[in-house]
């Protein structure tokens, strides 16, 4: 068998699966469950405020999207679902070193969901070009916001169009810039992985 075809991507794979098994599959499985959910709680902390809204612009939510292609959604929901329970319990890795149920937990679960489709698509192939990649992140991003405006709404005791206002309308620029740099890092990874 050529090298060429040794290392190159297999139908239904995600980059995670390419990573050595030296202590077994299911440490490596484990260890990328616990990383993935460490790498969201670290990437939430890069938060900065949007006035006005009681939801801060984070690096948790490309975290979770690159959780998901990269661990395939098996692992990839067990991560965000680790994290969840973790913040939930008190770790205070959520936004702004907070734990616990606030009006932004709503994106929390729809990161979860996110999660498992953005996996889901990575696995038929939705990250290995810069276009699909595009449309994964968005089918990730608009799960997020289904489920976080609303919430965010019903939390905070405000109409949807105010919800729309305040959690989804300022985030639409760093989103943009969030999908743009995924385009050019899942492709890329898996390139050089053929390499």
């Amino acid at each position: 068998m050529s090298t060429a075809a040794a290392t190159s991507a297999r139908p239904g794979e995600v980059l995670a699966d390419r990573l050595p098994a030296v202590a077994g599959v299911r440490f490596r499985d484990i260890a990328l469950v616990v990383g993935g959910a460490a790498l969201t709680g670290l990437a939430a902390q890069i938060a900065v405020p949007v006035p006005g809204s009681p939801v801060p612009v984070t690096g948790q939510t490309f975290a979770a999207l690159l959780v998901g292609t990269t661990l395939g959604a098996g692992r990839g929901v067990a991560s965000l679902a680790l994290y969840a329970l973790a913040g939930l319990l008190g770790v205070p890795w959520f936004a702004n070193g907070t734990s616990g149920v606030g009006v932004s937990f709503g994106y929390i679960l729809g990161m979860v969901l996110a999660v498992a489709a953005v996996g889901a698509l990575a696995r038929r192939g939705g990250d290995r070009s810069t276009l699909r990649m595009a449309g994964t992140m968005l089918v990730g991003e608009a799960i997020i916001y289904a489920v976080g405006v609303p919430y965010l709404a019903a939390t905070a005791d405000i109409t949807l169009s105010s919800a729309v206002a305040l959690g989804f309308t300022p985030f639409l620029i760093g989103d943009a810039i969030k999908v743009v740099l995924a385009m050019g890092l899942l492709p890329t990874a898996w390139k050089l992985l053929k390499k």
